[in-house]
């Protein structure tokens, strides 16, 4: 008998929206594998270790990844780096206004890994350009949700299924 695979997502979140869209992956890859969520100020190398696949999930802050996020990447890249290669991850964003920013950057911190990427990037553009709008709490539309229940999905199915 197999032994179950684990997708580890890590993920932060300022105004709710990152996190709805984490909970719609973890939900969407329920029951194909086991599903850690886990927030990135918690998040460490040794959640890293033990996952079989990665899906991190952040809000893009002044057009790059938020500050907790990229803490969590700080505190982990060396310790798991040359452990961890090959290994599949796939990248959920919460923009205001592209997040280019955050993908490039995620995209590096993957490639110093040897991660795989196994999905394009799924971006919610929320349009918050004002302060007030910025700050202000987000509610994720269904349709983007079901988006990123679709990548939890595919990443878990993909898992399970010994394809990555």
């Amino acid at each position: 008998l197999k032994s179950m695979k684990t997708l580890l997502i890590v993920w932060h979140s300022r105004t709710g929206a990152a996190r709805q869209m984490a909970q719609a992956a973890a939900q969407g890859a329920a029951g194909e594998t086991q599903v850690r969520l886990v927030p990135a100020a918690d998040a460490c190398a040794e959640d890293m270790l033990a996952a079989d696949g990665y899906l991190f999930c952040a809000p893009e802050n002044l057009a790059s990844l938020s500050g907790q996020m990229k803490e969590f990447f700080d505190r982990a890249y060396y310790p798991v780096l040359d452990r961890i290669a090959g290994r599949p991850y796939a990248l959920l964003v919460a923009a205001g206004s592209d997040g280019a920013g955050v993908v490039r950057q995620v995209q590096r911190i993957a490639a110093g890994w040897r991660l795989r990427a196994v999905a394009e990037p799924v971006i919610v553009c929320t349009a918050a350009q004002t302060p007030e709008a910025i700050l202000a709490a987000k509610t994720v539309g269904p349709g983007e949700l079901a988006r990123c229940a679709e990548l939890g999905q595919a990443i878990a199915a993909g898992l399970a299924l010994g394809i990555f």
